[in-house]
């Protein structure tokens, strides 16, 4: 259908002008949809023609890996271990929570449609911050429930998702205990780069339903006149996918996680620069296609309070969903 596209925040974006590493394009001109991996390789691809418009239906349909062909970075025992690690860091005072993820792959047959795994999501776990992005070299395709950061002029937000339970009544004292710590690190990564004064909590975990389960979620809001460089440059990754204090847990993401997690906990989303509006998703509940193989990411927030084996289901609650809609072979 189309060579390279988006389809982002109700927009179809076709037209593909270029594509650059540099982040400063963004505070340009132009309609940019936007991938920046968890490690910091950027993607932003500026389209010529975006219009509102629903997501195309597929010319091809999706044809998923088996459901049993799915292969962990780390199995049930290296994460419960992983997990133990962390709270001994924790019982040592090195850092007070660690965000401990694992990346989920499985082979595909030949050239997959990144559009017709995108028609799947939206019908089957419909998300705020649905995407697909497809450019040369890359397809992502993301079904994510959390801002990562919106900008309208000069008000920033972001509104960090911690704690997850099938329902509200799972919900522990754990999970908002975690949210207000992440709250707190959103603040700082903020207030370096906001007015001073400017940085408020509009609201503090709220409880939202998702498919499948619910997640407790704040909204951190600010306002600045920094460059998009600045902006990532103050708080990126997002604070709820590392942890507190940031660069602690980023040292023990770095020695327990054996993959790197590319655009899972990255940002996905897009950026109008003339109208300097944006909104960048947590590159959470995302697929990404590389070669003849599909990789999904899922992980949970590790404190002094984890169970291990409750952290391991954790990560399978937020997987299974979309792993089994992923694993359909629609004809």
């Amino acid at each position: 259908m189309y060579d390279a596209f988006a389809h982002i925040g109700g927009r179809l974006a076709t037209g593909l002008r270029d594509v650059t590493t540099d982040l400063a394009a963004l505070d340009s001109a132009g309609w940019w949809a936007v991938v920046v991996s968890f490690e910091g390789k950027v993607t932003c691809a500026r389209f010529d023609h975006v219009r509102s418009a629903p997501l195309p239906p597929p010319l091809r349909p999706w044809r998923g890996p088996a459901a049993d062909s799915w292969r962990s970075s780390l199995d049930r025992e290296e994460y419960e271990s992983a997990v133990q690690e962390i709270r001994d860091e924790i019982e040592r005072g090195e850092v007070y929570q660690a965000n401990l993820c694992r990346v989920l792959s499985a082979p595909l047959e030949g050239r997959q449609n990144a559009l017709a795994l995108a028609a799947l999501l939206a019908e089957g776990n419909p998300a705020p911050y649905q995407a697909v992005i497809s450019v040369p070299g890359m397809a992502v395709i993301s079904a994510s429930p959390e801002l990562y950061l919106s900008k309208n002029r000069d008000i920033v937000e972001s509104r960090p998702i911690k704690g997850t339970g099938a329902t509200a009544y799972h919900l522990l004292e754990k999970d908002y205990a975690e949210n207000v710590m992440i709250v707190d690190l959103v603040r700082n990564d903020l207030g370096r780069v906001a007015e001073v004064g400017s940085v408020t909590v509009p609201a503090l975990c709220d409880v939202e339903e998702h498919p499948g389960l619910v997640h407790l979620v704040s909204t951190v809001r600010a306002r600045t006149t920094a460059s998009w460089p600045e902006l990532f440059a103050a708080t990126f990754p997002p604070g709820s996918v590392t942890g507190a204090p940031k660069s602690s847990a980023m040292r023990i993401i770095n020695r327990l996680e054996p993959a790197p997690r590319g655009p899972y906990c990255g940002a996905v989303g897009w950026v109008d620069a003339d109208r300097r509006e944006a909104a960048l998703a947590v590159g959470i509940r995302t697929f990404w296609i590389s070669g003849e193989e599909i990789h999904f990411g899922t992980g949970a927030g590790i404190t002094w309070g984890s169970d291990p084996r409750l952290e391991w289901r954790e990560t399978e609650l937020k997987a299974e969903r979309l792993i089994g809609l992923a694993s359909m072979e629609v004809r």
